[in-house]
């Protein structure tokens, strides 16, 4: 849709820091470039001409940025010919070329990448450029509906910016993130990402929160949570007539009128409607006033008033075939068609029709090839990402055979220091240190694979244990429900296991499912919630299944011996640089379950806390950071055992690294 595309062009603008400039500088800097003394301060001018062009000539943008990449590469200046792929990058997406955008925008990741840890005294703007690649990055996938490539660099540019304390371009991030999730549907990470970028904007008293608020609004309606919606409306209204946004407003205005005629007040949906068409056409939006046109035609038509529906529905689809927006286009030809087919005017009805036809093959067709490009851009996004791993590869060889050389020259060098002075014993003791240290390193990794295979076996025989349970105690039917739970989790914890890190959210999700089949096991003995702090980003990761153990020796040893309702709480914080997990149950405690398993007759020795203890070792050998775990007794002001308290203290690690 044309509108998606603005959005994007709006957002590629966020990362080009001299989008804005003024004609004026523009004659400067090709002042400047004739004067030029070296070949240096010619590549940089030769960007920043590029760069002004952004605005408003992407021809010219991309024959400055190759004249600066051609000059860059013959003197190697490694970050000047960065960003002048940046610069091609930025000129192919208005053009349209995403593919070749994404080419560019790639290699210049790359470099930028290279150079971040070679330019100690540079490295604030290497980072700041490599921050504006991966948005940019982000931008050419959400344009081509590529979702999930979208969001993961749109993640690593939000650490980059938020590293620097951008945070005007921190609250903008969060709205793109928020864009792609309401894309996807997913409108509860939609809206938390909008309030995030909320709260940015009353911390700072950032005049675009209206438009941020209507987003808002707009989430609570698709929802069908009107009165959240109808106070986002309000509040943003406020906003508005003190900080002037004319399409802002005319936006707000639709919204309203969605809100009205949602809710069946029609009088004030039109009244809305009207207001927004008058804004759009006071500013000669098009495109603005081609919806409000739309929403008053199809108001009209459900109320039976035909003659008014077909006039402004007629009027909608001028304005959109003058724009070019097919969808809209789409939309009311078919609403007109049908009217007139129910008024009998079937000659119209059918000329109506052919215009929806045409409109929705072009759609067709745009759509089509969006997919084959989406195709080409994962096929080079594989490709790249195949070549990084071979040049890794290669690289790794490279300097593994320099280790070896280097060793083989160690070794004579010892021979002769040897030979001549007998400090041997020395240089041999610190050689040992290093090799004893790095083997330390291996040995932990491999522990925590190993560990986490042995997690496994032990879960799946618990749940196997569970379901032979479940169909003794509860019949056919409900063992059915049962299993169909069971393969569920199954099927997460298998995808889970191939992993030494996931994201906290499908942690979350296994919790869950895990949980919900041991309240069919137990006949809803118990309630559970799960919460997350809202700080926590969605890339944030812990091992796989490190709280399940807690959790189900929270229902087997505290709340079936108990006997009674009992209650589950789960919760993931943030504290400083440490990720707070908390199990709690209101169980018959630690101490007293501990008594019970050694009065029992048939103690089961449990494998899970032990295995789970260790891989939180390996954890803080491996990242040299605080990994523990405590259990607590809880009790009553009686004196009595009110529940444990299970809290692990983790180091907080992410996905995409």
């Amino acid at each position: 849709m044309k509108f998606l595309k603005t959005l994007a062009v709006i957002a590629l603008f966020l990362f080009n820091c001299t989008a804005f400039s003024q004609n004026r500088v523009l004659d400067s800097l090709l002042n400047q470039l004739d004067k030029a003394s070296t070949d240096k301060k010619k590549a940089e001018l030769l960007n920043a001409v590029s760069s002004e062009y952004v605005e408003n000539n992407p021809e010219l943008m991309m024959q400055y940025a190759q004249k600066a990449l051609k000059l860059s590469k013959q003197k190697n200046f490694r970050k000047d010919e960065g960003e002048a792929w940046f610069n091609l990058g930025n000129a192919n997406i208005m053009l349209s070329r995403y593919t070749e955008a994404l080419k560019s925008f790639t290699n210049a990741q790359d470099i930028f990448e290279q150079l971040l840890p070679e330019s100690a005294d540079k490295k604030d703007e290497i980072k700041a450029n490599l921050a504006k690649t991966y948005g940019s990055i982000g931008i050419v996938c959400s344009e081509q509906n590529n979702y999930a490539g979208s969001l993961e660099y749109y993640f690593k540019a939000l650490k980059l910016y938020k590293e620097a304390k951008q945070q005007e371009i921190v609250l903008r991030l969060y709205n793109n993130i928020g864009i792609v999730y309401k894309a996807q549907k997913e409108y509860d990470k939609a809206l938390e990402y909008f309030n995030k970028a909320l709260a940015i904007q009353k911390e700072i008293s950032d005049s675009t929160s209206a438009i941020t608020i209507t987003n808002i609004g707009n989430i609570y309606l698709l929802e069908n949570k009107p009165e959240e919606a109808l106070a986002s409306f309000q509040e943003a209204l406020t906003i508005f007539n003190d900080h002037e946004n004319k399409r802002g407003l005319g936006e707000l205005y639709n919204a309203m009128g969605q809100y009205y005629e949602k809710t069946g007040m029609y009088v004030r949906a039109e009244e809305n409607y009207y207001k927004g068409l008058n804004v759009f056409e006071d500013v000669s939006e098009k495109y603005g006033a081609s919806a409000s046109l739309a929403y008053l035609g199809d108001l009209y038509a459900k109320q039976g008033n035909d003659a008014k529906a077909l006039e402004y529905l007629g009027k909608s689809s001028v304005y959109a075939e003058e724009i070019g927006v097919l969808e809209q286009i789409k939309s009311s030809e078919k609403s007109i068609s049908e009217l007139y087919e129910k008024k009998g005017d079937y000659k119209q009805a059918l000329i109506h029709y052919k215009k929806f036809e045409k409109a929705k093959d072009s759609i067709n067709n745009a759509e089509n090839i969006k997919n084959m490009v989406r195709e080409e851009m994962n096929y080079e996004m594989e490709r790249k990402a195949e070549m990084q791993k071979a040049e890794a590869d290669k690289k790794q060889a490279i300097y593994n055979e320099e280790v070896k050389r280097h060793n083989q020259q160690m070794f004579f060098v010892v021979l002769f220091i040897l030979l001549l002075f007998g400090i041997v014993f020395l240089v041999s003791n610190r050689r040992q240190l290093k090799k004893t240290l790095t083997l330390q390193k291996e040995l932990a990794e491999y522990e925590q694979k190993a560990l986490h295979l042995q997690m496994n076996p032990h879960f799946v025989f618990n749940c196997l244990g569970s379901i032979s349970s479940f169909i003794v105690q509860n019949g056919t039917d409900s063992a059915i429900k049962y299993l169909s739970k069971f393969s569920k989790l199954m099927r997460l914890t298998l995808e889970y296991s191939k992993e030494s890190l996931i994201p906290i959210d499908n942690e979350i999700e296994g919790l869950r499912n895990y949980l919900e089949l041991e309240q069919l096991r137990f006949n809803n003995l118990f309630e559970f919630t799960i919460t997350k702090d809202p700080d926590i980003e969605d890339d944030m990761a812990i091992p796989p299944l490190l709280l399940q153990p807690f959790v189900e020796n929270a229902i087997l040893h505290g709340l079936v011996p108990k006997k009674e309702k009992g209650v589950i709480k789960v919760d993931f914080a943030l504290d400083g640089e440490k990720l707070i997990c908390t199990v709690t149950d209101n169980g018959i405690g630690f101490t007293k379950s501990k008594e019970m398993k050694v009065n029992s007759v048939t103690v089961h020795k449990s494998m899970a806390l032990e295995i789970t203890r260790k891989r939180l070792e390996v954890i803080q050998a491996f990242t040299s950071k605080t990994s523990k775990v405590e259990i607590q007794d809880m009790m009553t002001s009686e004196g009595q055992s009110g529940g444990t308290r299970i809290v692990l203290n983790l180091p907080i690690q992410y996905a995409t690294n």
